[in-house]
């Protein structure tokens, strides 16, 4: 043994004094364990008795799962609820049509000058093949297969139509009517006797800018029911929609921020008690955010009419006018600032249509229609907007202005539809 190394001296006190605190701490947090357990006893008790005077059920907490999600406020709760709702009537639409097959092959035009050397390639037909053309958004309005899309997903009357539903069923669907003034369209699956999940339609006269709104569809043709949520963010738009060759102006629709994707047309616009209130119809390119709804009220009128006549029909009038607004009257120097001016197309469109109600009635290019059953015309309450209150065959009057000077003309409304 080295007789140089010193052992150091143990400091029993030292480690006394530790012992003491260490018992100390754990001695309190027992008790403060002991206390908080036995307070919070007391007055949950005390709680529930308080709730039980007042005849208030005690709110029960239950603890989370990863099997069941539980929504953290009260409108999570309303969206998750409707989209479970309206999801299994919401279906894609896919468009499909006989394409051409081209073959590929290869001549040789100068051969006597260059030989089999210098090639060019050519193309002929082999047959046709149906492929993917389009697609879109629908759902069941009736039991029995019975659809609401919008027109322009189904405007080509060559193409085939196919449905598939939210449990990846497909159908044949043939389209029975097509809405030329409201992009709107009806299609229906035949041949099955199975009954559809349907949709519960709503009241748009009763919308609020800043209402909680859910929008359901086919994003970019791929991701069949996708959700997306927004408010509505504006009502009574008028927007000029173009797409698929066809150029159509809507008139008092909704707009939202819910965002409406390529191929979300047609899908369903929710409020939050899941009822339809819009049909998806169009999105702003140049802005972010902006997207278009057909107020489902107008959709209603379109349903019954096929249900009972197999067809959409609209009153028809034969005019083609421009809304009178303060710019209009000062560059065109005209009498009145409102009302409907009844004009030719740059593209020489008639004024009047040959044969129409207009026509009969005697009204002519350049007369200025100033109420419709005295209702005034004004840019907020347009002609097409008034007209759509009435039905092939009503008898309406007029009164038009006419070289400055106001006359009364009696219509009777014809029939439009496609």
């Amino acid at each position: 043994m080295n007789p140089n190394i010193k052992i150091p001296e143990i400091n029993f006190n030292l480690t006394k004094k530790i012992l003491i605190i260490f018992c100390i701490v754990l001695i309190s947090v027992f008790f403060g364990f002991l206390g908080g357990f036995f307070s919070s006893y007391y007055f949950d008790s005390q709680i529930r008795d308080y709730f039980q005077k007042l005849n208030i059920e005690f709110p029960q907490i239950s603890p989370q799962t990863d099997q069941e999600y539980l929504p953290q406020t009260f409108q999570e709760e309303k969206i998750i609820s409707a989209v479970n709702e309206v999801s299994p009537a919401v279906v894609s639409i896919i468009v499909s049509k006989d394409l051409p097959i081209l073959e590929e092959y290869w001549i040789s035009p100068f051969e006597e000058f260059f030989g089999q050397e210098f090639k060019i390639p050519q193309y002929r037909q082999k047959g046709t093949q149906k492929q993917e053309i389009g697609g879109g958004t629908g759902f069941f309005i009736s039991a029995d297969g019975m659809m609401l899309t919008n027109r322009h997903v189904v405007a080509d009357k060559e193409a085939d139509y196919t449905v598939l539903t939210n449990d990846g069923q497909k159908y044949p669907a043939k389209v029975i009517a097509r809405d030329s003034v409201q992009d709107l369209a009806i299609l229906k699956i035949e041949g099955t006797q199975e009954p559809f999940k349907i949709v519960k339609l709503g009241d748009s006269s009763k919308l609020q800018i800043g209402q909680t709104v859910i929008a359901i569809g086919n994003a970019l043709g791929e991701f069949k029911n996708t959700v997306s949520v927004g408010v509505i963010s504006g009502l009574g738009r008028t927007v000029t929609a173009s797409g698929g060759g066809l150029v159509e102006t809507l008139e008092d629709i909704i707009q939202t921020d819910a965002a409406i994707n390529k191929g979300n047309s047609g899908g369903p616009l929710l409020n939050l008690k899941g009822e339809v209130i819009g049909i998806n119809a169009a999105m702003a390119l140049e802005a972010e955010n902006i997207g278009f709804a057909i107020p489902i009220n107008k959709a209603k009128r379109a349903i019954e009419q096929v249900k009972s006549f197999g067809k959409i029909v609209y009153p028809f009038l034969g005019v083609r006018y421009v809304l009178i607004t303060d710019t209009i009257q000062k560059e065109n120097n005209l009498p009145v600032d409102y009302g409907a001016w009844i004009i030719s197309g740059d593209k020489g469109e008639p004024a009047i249509t040959p044969d129409s109600a207009a026509e009969k009635a005697g009204l002519k290019e350049g007369d200025i229609i100033l109420e419709f059953n005295n209702e005034k015309i004004t840019t907020e309450n347009s002609l097409a907007k008034i007209i759509m209150n009435y039905n092939p065959g009503d008898k309406v009057t007029l009164k038009i202005l006419r070289k400055d000077q106001e006359k009364i003309i009696e219509a009777i409304l014809g029939e439009r539809s496609e």
